[in-house]
């Protein structure tokens, strides 16, 4: 262990001179917290629209009222006819447009039925999709009201829904994103340090001079990926502590659980970076080894950005081999609902074997080459 501790000595003090890489090391991963934290979310509000009134009426224009008064809406124009609805479409100035037929204020003022029309651009299908959600439910609501107006004393259905969210009763994504780009900091940071460090030593010929030292393989190894161990461990309290302190975002479990399960995630991405530097020649070529290959699929495959449970079920086991889909689960189980070990140890255990895995490959790989 002393030959270790030297090792792991001279990693630190070579990246100390590098005064490039302590902001990549320190400062990086909280400015891409700060960006994704506000950037990265699913939420659906402010949506564009036009209006298409062809009645021109109290009634609709007590209709329009109540999109201008919703967060999820901003109405920005009211247009003459519907060849117009085409021409902000195409111009990107609306992803929705409410049209309004003539004579609508006589059918609602007679109690007759009233019909309006939401046209969708539709490009992106997800969020077009929640965006005509919140205007059915908006024009269902008004409904029910001008209902109650009309007949105070009537009775509502028998049948009602009590919708209660367990978990994240505002439905804020950010509660659901932040603590998934802990991980995803982590596994950039871990990996691309991890393989670029150990592929530098092979550039500047002094790989070969340590194998002829009297340090062991396992030696050479704990002393190589140890340091990022390290930093990957300071991240883990800095990324915590902005995502707590700065977004709010509740850690209902254990904190010393998360981090020792972040370690154990580390074992992971730490024995990758050490596969991608056995299949590297250059510290170009791991990094794009790492991101292109392994990294990318990773994050699109994890969970991170779609959900598992919607992609084919042929890619859904490739995705159950991916630890990033295991951490994910844990760091938004810890965090949002406060679970513990009795019910994250499959999690757990997967990312013990996919680590413990990974770095005796990687051991291996090592050894032939440097034989």
């Amino acid at each position: 262990m002393r030959r270790v501790a030297f090792l792991v000595w001279k990693e630190l003090l070579e990246l100390r001179q590098d005064k490039r890489m302590l902001p990549i090391v320190f400062i990086a991963p909280m400015l891409q917290l700060l960006v994704l934290g506000y950037a990265a979310t699913t939420d659906v509000r402010n949506v564009p629209m036009i209006v298409v009134d062809a009645d021109r009426s109290t009634a609709s224009r007590d209709l329009v009222q109540q999109f201008e008064a919703s967060p999820y809406f901003t109405v920005t124009a009211i247009v003459a006819g519907s060849a117009d609805v085409a021409t902000h479409f195409e111009h990107n100035a609306a992803w929705l447009a409410l049209s309004i037929p003539a004579g609508y204020g006589r059918d609602v003022g007679a109690g007759r039925p009233a019909v309006v029309q939401v046209l969708a651009d539709g490009t992106d299908a997800n969020s077009t999709n929640i965006a005509l959600g919140y205007a059915s439910g908006l024009v269902a609501g008004y409904a029910q009201d001008l209902l109650r107006a009309r007949m105070p004393l009537a009775r509502e259905s028998g049948l009602r829904a009590d919708v209660r969210v367990w978990f994240n009763p505002q439905l804020d994504s950010k509660l659901f994103m932040i603590p998934g780009v802990l991980a995803l900091l982590l596994i950039v940071m871990t990996i691309v340090l991890a393989s670029m460090g150990i592929v530098r030593e092979r550039e500047l010929g002094t790989l070969e001079q340590l194998h002829v030292t009297p340090l062991r393989r396992w030696e050479l190894i704990v002393g190589k990926l140890l340091p990022y161990g390290l930093i990957g461990a300071i991240d883990v309290f800095l990324v915590t502590a902005v995502a707590t302190l700065w977004f709010e975002i509740p850690l209902r479990g254990s904190f010393g659980l998360l981090f020792a399960l972040s370690m154990l995630f580390l074992l992971s991405t730490l024995g990758l970076g050490l596969f991608v530097s056995t299949i590297s020649d250059t510290q170009q070529q791991a990094m794009m080894t790492a991101v292109f290959f392994f990294m990318t699929p990773m994050i699109y495959l994890s969970g991170f950005v779609f959900p598992v449970e919607n992609m084919p079920r042929i890619i859904q086991p490739v995705s159950a081999m991916i630890p990033l889909t295991h951490f994910l689960v844990i760091v938004r189980g810890i965090f949002l609902k406060g679970v513990g070990l009795d019910v994250l140890w499959p999690q757990a255990l997967a990312l013990l074997a996919w680590g413990v895995g990974i770095l005796t490959l990687a051991t291996l790989r090592s050894a032939k080459r440097a034989g």
